[in-house]
């Protein structure tokens, strides 16, 4: 069965679902088997070079059986405060990636977002492929400049319970949605991401009017997702109150570079500790590096969202495809049976 929404048309796909583009977890198998589940994978560019990006794109087109010429149906993720690195360095990424014609692009996280979705429009002016630009925003002004000063194709309403980076401000998603949808009724379609982690949550968000939905924490869950298993196994183990917000986590993983009021959510354990016992910065790295010496996991630095005490076991992503769709269906049919 298909869920009908502006953003399956828009994507060529069967269900409103979309695997965030997670640096060091969303990698070719998993964003192609999300694709190949009928639903929209994604590929977290993070440090990785044009060479190797372009390496993913051609892989997932072999995976998928695509055509030289079509386009690739995953989209690729840019953090904004290395593409300030990388676009003017002598490997600038963005053009590479559009010759690969991905179908979509994702912005986040940076002070001038603006300029590299020009860059892709231009590009875009000088052949038939139309690349559509997803941006993330944790904010009604954010949403309203990507709508009306950036023309996006979809906004990513992302709430304070995502996990990875985002706004150390945002609201709940609830709230955050809802104050989005009432301020740009018309305008890119506004899909929903933080903390959603099963097929009932889906829904409500689809009733409340998104046009989709963003899952990052369900997929690491994943066969496909490229965790090394000791952190596979940190995330089997967490419940609802595992995870913490700090920069701690980007300090000794040596990671920062991120915009104002914005900060990362990962698994608590013993670098929020050491934060908490007041150590430096530079007390802070050295018990993180000798924890990576000595194979010690106190220290793993995990992403996850809050949602990640609702999943307990690792599957296929077609598997967790399939739980999220049958479940995701059952409660909109559930939910029809309210009105008499």
């Amino acid at each position: 069965m298909e869920i009908h929404t502006p953003l399956t048309k828009l994507l060529n796909v069967k269900l409103p679902i979309i695997s965030a583009p997670m640096a060091f977890a969303s990698a070719v198998d998993l964003a192609s088997e999300v694709t190949a589940a009928s639903a929209f994978g994604m590929i977290g560019a993070g440090f990785s070079s044009s060479q190797e990006l372009k390496g993913y794109l051609q892989a997932v087109r072999t995976k998928l059986n695509i055509s030289e010429h079509a386009p690739v149906p995953i989209g690729i993720g840019f953090i904004g405060w290395i593409l300030d690195k990388t676009e003017s360095s002598d490997d600038p990424r963005i053009e590479n990636i559009l010759e690969e014609k991905p179908v979509a692009i994702w912005f986040a996280f940076g002070v001038d977002l603006g300029k590299y979705i020009a860059q892709v429009r231009t590009f875009d002016a000088k052949r038939d492929h139309k690349t559509i630009i997803f941006v993330i925003v944790n904010s009604v002004e954010g949403a309203l400049q990507a709508a009306n000063e950036w023309k996006v194709d979809v906004i990513v309403a992302q709430g304070i319970e995502a996990g990875g980076h985002g706004g150390s401000e945002a609201p709940p998603l609830l709230s955050l949605l809802q104050a989005i949808l009432h301020a740009i009724p018309n305008g890119p379609l506004i899909v929903a991401a933080g903390g959603v982690s099963t097929g009932s949550q889906i829904a409500a968000l689809l009733t409340m009017g998104a046009a989709g939905v963003v899952l990052g924490t369900r997929f690491l869950f994943t066969t496909e997702c490229t965790y090394p298993p000791e952190k596979k196994e940190v995330l089997i183990k967490a419940n609802l109150n595992s995870t913490t917000r700090s920069l701690a986590f980007d300090e000794v993983g040596r990671t920062m570079g991120w915009p104002p009021k914005h900060d990362g959510r990962a698994i608590t354990n013993n670098i929020i500790y050491d934060m908490q016992e007041g150590l430096d910065v530079r007390e802070r790295l050295a018990r993180f590096d000798a924890s990576v010496a000595s194979g010690d996991t106190s220290r793993l630095i995990v992403w996850a969202g809050v949602g990640v005490g609702l999943t307990q076991k690792i599957t296929s992503v077609a598997d967790v495809v399939m739980e999220l769709s049958n479940d995701l269906i059952s409660a909109l049919k559930s939910a029809s049976g309210l009105i008499v």
